[in-house]
């Protein structure tokens, strides 16, 4: 008996089924390592975890979009293969359910490495590693599962428990996105804390503005507007929320005050490095909070100059 030929329809719809397959699954894993990262977060970065910069948004996206498409190119391909189960014997089909058995023992195989690399090395185990590993080896090894079963048959025999698979990886699914919201909110808290990251980059900016005019001029400005300089390529930010300019007044001879309107509360960095509550300047001090956490509404951030970092900028007369 001749072997079934392989149509561009047989083709194509196995070749989608894998791109989608293998781009929810790495999106899953990358989403979920997302979430490990938020709830363990590592005490030597010196960058907090910020779920409104990370991939969050997309990797849930991807699933969003990819998973639905990956199940009804499958329905798709076994709707033809229960018209016609020769359909089963394409090369298209062996090869692709070959290539992913071969994909998952692999990352089997390199997952176990990993762990005991790190083990034999003598590397602190964390909690947070150690969850990256079992994820990728439950998913790896699932994935395995699923396709040895499917090139012998087995969803065939057992077809209800295909079915329970396939809720199964559904109601997976759903959570893996119901949880993103919890951490990333809703679209438009998103964009209520991108306002809000916006205009705490501009404060910083205000305020560096505000440091090297006092090096300059050994004097604070007196209005925000004096930060304004037609030679500068940049001029002084605005609330690109509102349209307003931010609020500045001197304190002191060397102390100032800088104030913005927050739409949300800022979330508590989770790191070891934050920025001095008095000084213009980072420094590394676990038992402080970082200096640009806000509320929400209205919120002033007191600033000092330290001249010992910021010494004044003199011109030296040549001879």
């Amino acid at each position: 008996m001749d072997k079934p030929k392989t149509t561009p329809k047989d083709f194509f719809l196995w070749a989608g089924a894998m791109i989608t397959f293998y781009w929810s699954i790495i999106a899953f894993i990358f989403l979920i390592f997302e979430y490990i990262n938020y709830t363990f977060p590592n005490a030597l970065s010196y960058y907090p975890a910020d779920p409104y910069q990370s991939g969050i948004s997309y990797e849930m996206a991807s699933i969003i979009v990819l998973l639905p498409l990956y199940m009804l190119l499958m329905w798709l391909i076994r709707r033809d293969i229960s018209r016609d189960p020769s359909r089963k014997e394409i090369w298209v089909r062996r090869w692709a359910l070959i290539f992913t058995l071969f994909v998952a023992g692999i990352t089997i195989a390199v997952d176990f490495i990993t762990l005991l690399t790190t083990f034999l090395n003598g590397e602190t185990l964390t909690t947070a590693f150690l969850l990256k590993v079992l994820v990728i080896f439950l998913v790896a090894a699932g994935a395995f599962m699923h396709f040895v079963a499917d090139l012998r048959g087995y969803w065939d025999t057992f077809p209800l428990r295909k079915r329970y698979v396939s809720i199964g990886v559904g109601v997976l699914a759903v959570i893996s996105i119901l949880s993103g919201f919890f951490i990333v909110g809703t679209p438009a808290e998103a964009r209520l804390a991108r306002y809000d990251a916006q205009k705490v980059t501009d404060l910083q900016n205000i305020q560096s503005q505000i440091v090297t005019y006092w090096q300059a001029k050994q004097k604070l400005p007196a209005t925000i507007t004096d930060l304004n300089n037609s030679l500068s390529y940049s001029s002084v930010p605005v609330d690109t929320q509102t349209g307003n300019p931010y609020t500045y007044q001197p304190t002191g001879t060397l102390s100032f005050k800088l104030c913005a309107v927050f739409n949300l509360q800022s979330r508590a960095p989770r790191n070891v490095y934050v920025e001095s509550p008095d000084m213009a300047y980072p420094v590394e001090k676990s038992a402080l909070q970082d200096n640009w956490q806000h509320g929400a509404g209205s919120v002033c951030f007191e600033r000092t100059i330290d001249p010992s970092f910021y010494p004044p900028l003199t011109n030296k007369v040549q001879p």
